[in-house]
């Protein structure tokens, strides 16, 4: 696992900056999904490949899952699994990877029920299953916890890659795409995000979508830090992931926990000007080395010439004096 990857995992282990990317896909940035609601699970995910005589179990794990709790009209109470996969690159297979970690979710659930079955030896409260419902280790009456999976794009470009499985696919006729599964994913990216999306983060998460999205215009970027008084107090975990992201290179002093994300970029502009003037030195120098070197080499040319005409001059004048 890289860097990046270390540190992006670390800022999303923060409950409320997921439960904030996950109110803004789902609910258009309401505060639906509260932090406190949220509960870490086991991130890794095993699974026994159909066709595999060996039996040899596939270990995958996930960036980020969340159970989410939530009652309804004060009475019933429901579970909601949330899968994050965070991306600093495109991935060219995500409805693959997304779907498989779900469905294996999925199978975890059924195995669960099972099993529960398999060891009732000695309960009382026993429940009888009929054949069909041994036979699938699963009952007419049971219900799976939906898993929903976000993808969190870190990337400044264009996701350009797939985002369903269908676009995967090598055939476009459309009688048999209608009968083929589709699985879509569920992608928040900052080049898909308005000026006026930013607004609707609760955390931080939206600075860091904002500074990514114009990274790549300076101009742009540097009026949005010097004008927004939140960048002054930027938290360092994700200043640091700020940096290796867009590969800026700011150098800051943290306080408290905090930087000065203005004053990084008055640095940087500083230091960069210095850069600038220290090459059109190093260039205006080269240059009069070049022209000296030029003046040296023209200068013996012309003496050589000088020499040249002296001794045909001489030659002339001997042949006059006979």
């Amino acid at each position: 696992m890289g860097r990046i990857d270390i540190e992006a995992k670390n800022y999303f282990s923060d409950s409320g900056r997921f439960a904030d990317a996950l109110n803004y896909c789902l609910y258009g940035g309401q505060p639906v999904i509260e932090p406190d609601k949220l509960s870490p699970l086991d991130t890794e995910e095993v699974i026994i490949p159909y066709g595999n005589e060996a039996r040899e179990p596939e270990q995958r794990y996930r960036d980020l899952l969340d159970l989410w709790q939530v009652m309804t009209d004060g009475r019933a109470i429901y579970t909601v699994a949330f899968g994050g996969e965070i991306q600093a690159n495109i991935h060219y297979a995500m409805p693959v990877k997304n779907g498989l970690y779900d469905f294996i979710y999925y199978a975890r659930q059924v195995k669960q029920a099972d099993r529960s079955y398999r060891n009732q030896d000695g309960k009382e409260d026993r429940i009888d299953l009929s054949w069909p419902e041994q036979m699938s280790g699963f009952r007419k009456e049971d219900r799976l916890i939906p898993v929903i999976t976000v993808t969190i794009y870190l990337g400044a470009s264009a996701w350009d890659g797939p985002r369903s499985i269908r676009e995967m696919l090598n055939t476009d006729d459309k009688q048999l795409l209608s009968f083929v599964q589709d699985y879509r994913i569920h992608l928040i990216a900052p080049y898909l995000m308005a000026d006026d999306d930013f607004r609707k983060f609760r955390t931080d998460f939206g600075q860091l979508m904002e500074y990514i999205k114009y990274s790549t215009d300076d101009e742009k970027l540097d009026q949005i830090v010097q004008t927004k008084d939140s960048y002054r107090h930027l938290d360092v975990d994700l200043a640091n992931l700020i940096n290796d992201l867009t590969g800026k290179k700011l150098t800051f002093e943290v306080k408290e926990g905090e930087v000065d994300v203005c004053k990084a970029h008055e640095e940087m502009k500083r230091k960069a000007a210095e850069k600038a003037a220290e090459e059109a030195w190093e260039q205006a120098n080269r240059r009069i080395r070049e022209v000296e070197a030029e003046r040296d080499e023209y200068k013996s040319e012309l003496n050589e010439y000088k020499s040249e005409l002296d001794k045909a001059l001489r030659t002339i004048r001997m042949y006059e004096a006979r």
